[in-house]
C-alpha cells in the first residue's frame, strides 16, 4: 500500500492491511512469516513542517526463524505499537554530510510522493526480533564433533578435544 503525501495533504490516510507470507520479502532466507501480518493504523502529513509523516499503528505476526544453536525452527510472535516520524530527503542536503541533533535519531527519511507501507512494516518487524534466534533459553545446539541436535539425542563425544599446538610446552 503506498502512502501518498498528496493524500496526506487532504486527509488522514488509515489503514487495515492484512498481508499473507510471501507478500512481505524479509531478504533473510532463515526468517520467513508463519501466519498473515495484519497491521492498523494511521499516516498523516505534520501540519507546519516542510513534509514531514508520522506513521501510527499497530502490527501482529509470527515469525519463523531457524534456531541459531540448533537449526531447528523457532517460532517468534511480534505484537507492538510503532509511532514513526519520516521527512523528506533534500536535494541540496543529499550529497554533503550534516551533523545530527540527539532528536533526529528517532527521524527517517524518504524520497519521492511518499512511502510503501510494506517497507515500513518490514524494517519493524525486523527491528523487533533478536539479533540471536534461538528455539528456547535452554537450547544445546548442535554437537560440534559429530552433528547431533543435543536437545534430542545425548551424544557422548568429548567436548574437550587436546590441541597439538601446545604439547611442547606440556613437556616442560
Amino acid at each position: 500500500m503506498f502512502l501518498s503525501r498528496q493524500k496526506m495533504e487532504l486527509e488522514k490516510v488509515c489503514f487495515d492491511q492484512i498481508y499473507k507470507p510471501g507478500e512481505i520479502e524479509f531478504f533473510d532466507q532463515n526468517l520467513w512469516q508463519a501466519g498473515p501480518l495484519h497491521a492498523e493504523g494511521s499516516a498523516e502529513l505534520l501540519p507546519h513542517t516542510e513534509g514531514e509523516i508520522r506513521i501510527r499503528g499497530h502490527l501482529e505476526v509470527v515469525m519463523e526463524a531457524e534456531c541459531d544453536l540448533c537449526l531447528e525452527v523457532a517460532r517468534f510472535p511480534v505484537s507492538l505499537d510503532f509511532d514513526l516520524f519520516y521527512e523528506p530527503v533534500r536535494a541540496d542536503l543529499a550529497a554533503e554530510e550534516i551533523a545530527l541533533d540527539p532528536e533526529d535519531v528517532d527521524v527517517d527519511f524518504y524520497q519521492g510522493d511518499g512511502l510503501e507501507l510494506e517497507d515500513v512494516l518490514r524494517e519493524q518487524v525486523l527491528l523487533s526480533l533478536p539479533m540471536q534466534r534461538v528455539c528456547s533459553k535452554n537450547c544445546q545446539g548442535i554437537c560440534p564433533v559429530c552433528g547431533e541436535n543435543r536437545n534430542r539425542v545425548k551424544c557422548n563425544c568429548s567436548r574437550k578435544t587436546p590441541d597439538d599446538r601446545w604439547a611442547a610446552l606440556r613437556r616442560l
